[in-house]
């Protein structure tokens, strides 16, 4: 699990980001609203942990911006602010949960886990993936387009899960790099490359819509724009 926190309290930021990852959830931090939004902008998070009172941008805006990317994660609001107004604004900006300093870093772990069980799709349901007429389902390893199946290799699957789950948000060559191959040979970047057109061939080639492309000096991105 990945958390983005936005904290400007540089002693409490590092004692959560400690805690959390001794529970195996590893958590970037930002100080302020803009640092934020472009750590958010380069890698998908399943939680965001947002203070109000930030420097440049405040977290209120911050989580209007996420909603307004289409995102379902979990926001969770962590500020010293207990009035009933600035509640109601965090969640009239579609926050999920709000939770006042000074607190148990215990509690934190426990609301955290809470947005992921609310999120875990019922036993009963296999997890799909819907990207306009490209179809994926992670726990089969199966993929269609246009209702017909398309044979990937475990690498091309990996891969076209990891920037379908990125919800149009582009990926650097280095965090592909670190997520499906986890550095393990030479020459990476020229192997995404080689990779992505196998994909291309594979996944857009017969089809007017194009899905993957290139963000020249940044990454991938899967998209029907």
């Amino acid at each position: 699990m990945q958390a983005l926190l936005l904290e400007d309290d540089a002693v409490l930021s590092s004692e959560i980001a400690l805690f959390l990852e001794s529970r195996s959830i590893k958590t970037d931090k930002a100080e302020d609203g803009e640092k934020f939004l472009d750590i958010f902008s380069k890698k998908p998070y399943d939680v965001f942990l947002l203070d109000i009172n930030v420097p440049k941008i405040n977290g209120l805006d911050i989580c209007r911006t996420i909603r307004e990317s289409n995102l379902e994660t979990p926001i969770i609001i962590i500020s010293a602010y207990d009035g009933i107004e600035e509640k109601k604004e965090a969640f009239l900006r579609a926050a999920d949960d709000y939770l006042v300093k000074p607190f148990l870093l215990e509690e934190l772990l426990l609301r955290i886990n809470s947005q992921m069980r609310r999120l875990t799709p019922k036993t009963e349901e296999k997890e799909k993936i819907v990207v306009e007429d490209l179809i994926i389902y992670p726990e089969d390893s199966k993929v269609f387009r246009s209702g017909e199946e398309i044979n990937l290799t475990v690498k091309e699957f990996q891969l076209l899960v990891l920037l379908a789950r990125a919800n149009g948000r582009t990926l650097s060559k280095q965090y592909i790099s670190d997520e499906v191959w986890k550095n393990q040979f030479q020459s990476t970047n020229n192997a995404i490359e080689v990779y992505i057109n196998f994909l291309r061939k594979k996944i857009d080639k017969n089809f007017k819509t194009k899905l993957i492309h290139t963000r020249p000096g940044f990454g991938y991105y899967l998209s029907p724009l």
